[in-house]
């Protein structure tokens, strides 16, 4: 098995409905993203993915999160930006531009916290 990552930031505002504390307040981050391909196949110039593919369908995702209130975002209308959900919005918007080759999706808020998530289905049959 073959793991890819390519890895990008962005900054951008949120608040946190529902919370008590300070994260309810508005305020912003500079997110650190990292994004995993995996497979076990490569092509005939022995790669699993174009880095170029991957790196191009994540600036994509991260043009549309840079520098925006999240909470405005259609995709934060009904849940939270917390890091968790970002992770899981980036692999649905990942898998979306280049496969299901996508396994996991980590998001940094701060330099030592983060989350990830796991988007690799295929594996769970």
């Amino acid at each position: 098995m073959y793991e890819l990552m390519v890895e990008s930031q962005f900054d951008s505002a949120h608040n946190l409905r529902g919370y008590e504390g300070p994260c309810e307040s508005l305020h912003g981050h500079t997110y650190r993203v990292q994004v995993c391909y995996s497979g076990a196949q490569l092509d005939e110039c022995g790669m699993l993915i174009d880095f170029k593919r991957l790196k191009s369908a994540l600036n994509d995702i991260i043009c549309h999160l840079d520098h925006c209130y999240l909470n405005d975002l259609p995709e934060f209308k009904e849940i939270n930006p917390t890091a968790e959900n970002i992770a899981k919005t980036i692999c649905e918007s990942m898998q979306a531009a280049v496969g299901d080759g996508i396994s996991k999706v980590s998001v940094w808020e701060t330099p030592t916290s983060c989350a990830t998530y796991f988007c690799l289905e295929r594996n769970k049959s």
